[in-house]
């Protein structure tokens, strides 16, 4: 079976990996041409674009990259038509994917979307294009489910969340055993971690800001998880001042494993960082018309996955204005300070990676649901037209 899958962030690169593993050990003859990351390459893709030609923050970011993306549209519809494959597998990354989803549906092809487009808190017109463009949808969010069947009368496939057993299957591995102490560390020093994000708009934004607090807890070494994207010599560019701060690649799961607290930009490290039971700060922190923009269009309660999936405050959310160093420095002081709410936060977490966990492993229910659709509907050709 021939398969064509695209990813255009870090997370999608790590989901994607997972299920192309799952594919090839459920499909012995699968072919795998991809756009993702490193990690979908190494677990069998042949990768055609890294996400980071494709990444980009906020609505002014995309307007300034408009012609990048037309051309990087046009070229992944002429490399579909030239490899023909049997289906196509979309994950997450909606603006350019959902693009490609009603483009394909005109060709004929089937289109399975891994990983929900997040319409429950923004731009919901776009279900009735999914519905009818969208062959198969597998949902990771448990309240997805029942979203899609109560407000769209769809009947979507929840498969549980994949980070549940990446995180699983890494704190029992030997890769969490390491010092990340470097520098005038101590062997005692407490670790807090910082996740500024992973494209460099959103990391020059808010890691400034995170660093600011570093001066504050002299006797924390203040760690930086460096994005797999992004060059050694921009983080330096505002770490070097800090004699507290270091940075580690590729370490991010270690990082977090060792930690005693955590200042987390929004999105799924949020929920990694709490899978991991760490203590967390969720930031955000945009351009002033990108923020205004989200702010009149969004319609959630919260921008953390933690507290979406809770359906209440567990994790405190600096947005915009609050996130400043002030703010930070008490928020942080009261997670290593405060036992009570440390100990409620504990109770949180549990409940949320139960869950989480009520799938199973996703990447198995995701790859096992994927090959049993192709085999019950079979797979045809499709004419070009770009």
């Amino acid at each position: 079976m021939k398969y064509y899958i695209i990813a255009g962030e870090a997370s999608g690169d790590l989901h994607g990996s997972g299920l192309i593993r799952e594919l090839r050990r459920l499909d012995s003859t699968a072919s795998i041409r991809c756009w993702g990351g490193d990690k979908m390459q190494a677990a069998g893709g042949e990768l055609v674009k890294h996400y980071r030609e494709l990444a980009f923050m906020g609505f002014t970011e995309v307007l300034m990259n408009l012609r990048t993306i037309f051309r990087n549209l046009k070229f992944c519809k002429e490399d579909i038509l030239k490899h023909r494959p049997d289906v196509l597998v979309l994950i997450d990354y909606p603006g350019f994917n959902l693009r490609i989803a009603k483009w394909a549906h005109q060709q004929g092809m089937t289109v399975i979307y891994y990983i929900s487009p997040q319409v429950w808190a923004w731009k919901e017109g776009r279900v009735r294009m999914m519905k009818e463009c969208i062959d198969k949808m597998l949902v990771i969010l448990p309240f997805e489910k029942d979203y899609f069947r109560d407000k769209w009368n769809w009947d979507v496939e929840y498969v549980g969340h994949p980070l549940v057993e990446v995180i699983d299957t890494f704190r029992d591995s030997n890769l969490a055993i390491e010092n990340l102490l470097t520098g005038k560390a101590s062997e005692s020093s407490e670790i807090i971690a910082l996740l500024p994000g992973s494209r460099k708009q959103e990391i020059a934004k808010k890691l400034p800001v995170m660093l600011g607090v570093s001066a504050f807890f002299p006797g924390f070494q203040f760690i930086v998880a460096q994005a797999p994207a992004v060059e050694d010599e921009f983080y330096k560019g505002f770490t070097d001042q800090y004699p507290n701060v270091s940075i580690v690649q590729n370490k991010t799961y270690s990082l977090l494993l060792q930690s005693r607290a955590a200042l987390v930009t929004s999105g799924t490290a949020t929920l990694e960082t709490a899978l991991f039971g760490v203590p967390e700060v969720v930031c955000y922190k945009g351009s002033a018309i990108s923020y205004q923009i989200a702010k009149r269009i969004v319609s959630i309660k919260y921008i953390s996955l933690v507290n979406l999936i809770m359906d209440k405050l567990v994790v405190k959310e600096m947005i915009q204005e609050r996130m400043t160093v002030e703010n930070l420095k008490t928020e942080l002081k009261d997670l290593l300070m405060n036992d009570e709410r440390i100990s409620e936060l504990k109770k949180d977490y549990a409940e949320l990676k139960k869950l989480l966990s009520l799938g199973g492993n996703a990447s198995a229910n995701a790859a096992c649901s994927i090959v049993d659709f192709l085999q019950k509907k079979g797979t045809h050709k499709v004419s070009p037209t770009i």
